[in-house]
């Protein structure tokens, strides 16, 4: 009971701040909105309260909020939430806590598509999608593919093999990105901040767009909490348990490439959130991945959130890319839990 009591009072706070850090995000911006209007404009547009709310805001500001500023927020949200969950995961699946979404060839598969895409300068959409997005999760998709191939020893795919794999694919890929990058010098800005990671000029279509695998995507990372937890134990331990350890492997890299893929294809490439978040989680509610799970998705979606929030509003018109944003953020507080943890090893 205490247990459940402390998971709820977790979780409750973690998306009492999401809902508030969402507000924040929609009403501050370079015109500024009062909170209150914020409100009205998003309710004016829901099927229940709406119609009593018509009239109450002007067309601008529902324009600003609805148009502009919520689908962006969304996006962040999403874009968190993916890399927190997926993060959570690899880091148990690995059993380290230095893992991160990216470790498998990820972000540099996606890099690798989305400079293509741009130094090609392809005019082609899908569903209102771009090719450089689009690009940019086939290029994620692909390398993973590529690391799971390369790692398999017949039935099994030992976890080390899975790393080494993907250090090997990802220098492969970021080294086409850095040729791609010096071929071609008219895009060399474009390029570099797609790298850095960002929400500018995003839209609903892009919500639409990657909404879809990367809910599927931490569905089936919350589904498979308690074989995550077993996995802890070590392989050997978990199939004692029952678990199938090398059907677990695929369901989870399937379920983070989803995720992990179409939130990179969306934003660009975001670092340290996937690192940092569940590594500071853990530190708070443990290691029970059927906690650590949602915690660390609801935590990753308020930082994505507020770090936009700070990169469109700190030099405005300008706006820093995310991703400078989440590292100088996410940098020092990885150090200060480092040196925490090793005095607490008595290191």
């Amino acid at each position: 009971m205490k247990t459940r009591a402390k998971q709820a009072t977790v979780l409750g706070l973690l998306a009492a701040g999401l809902v508030a850090s969402a507000l924040l995000g929609t009403a501050l911006g370079t015109v500024p909105i009062p909170l209150g209007e914020t409100v009205r404009a998003i309710l004016s547009h829901l099927p229940l309260v709406g119609p009593r709310l018509q009239g109450s805001v002007k067309e601008t500001t529902a324009m600003i909020i609805l148009v502009v500023r919520l689908p962006r927020v969304t996006l962040a949200a999403l874009v968190g939430l993916a890399l927190g969950v997926s993060g959570t995961a690899f880091q148990g699946l690995f059993r380290n806590p230095m893992a991160d979404p990216y470790l498998i060839g990820v972000s540099s598969g996606a890099a690798a598509g989305a400079a293509l895409g741009i130094a090609l300068h392809l005019e082609t959409t899908v569903a209102t999608i771009g090719a450089v997005p689009l690009l940019a999760f086939a290029g994620a998709t692909a390398a993973v593919f590529a690391v799971y191939r390369l790692a398999r020893r017949g039935s099994r795919v030992p976890v080390t093999d899975l790393l080494l794999s993907g250090v090997a694919v990802g220098a492969l890929l970021s080294a086409l990105v850095s040729a791609v990058t010096v071929f071609s010098q008219r895009d060399l800005r474009q390029i570099v901040f797609w790298l850095m990671g960002g929400f500018s000029g995003r839209g609903w279509e892009h919500v639409i767009a990657a909404a879809p695998y990367i809910l599927v995507g931490v569905g089936i990372l919350a589904y498979h909490a308690r074989d995550l937890n077993a996995l802890l134990l070590g392989e050997e331990a978990a199939e004692h348990l029952g678990i199938s350890v090398e059907r677990l492997k695929r369901w989870l890299l399937v379920a983070t490439t989803m995720a992990t893929g179409a939130a990179v294809a969306a934003s660009g490439v975001i670092g340290f959130v996937g690192l940092v978040i569940p590594h500071a989680i853990r530190l708070i509610v443990g290691p029970d991945h059927r906690l650590l799970l949602p915690a660390s998705g609801l935590a990753g979606a308020i930082l994505l959130i507020l770090a936009d929030l700070v990169a469109r509003t700190l030099i405005p018109p300008s706006e820093i890319p995310v991703g400078i944003i989440t590292a100088l953020l996410g940098g020092p507080f990885f150090i200060y839990l480092l040196r925490r943890s090793r005095r607490g090893a008595g290191g």
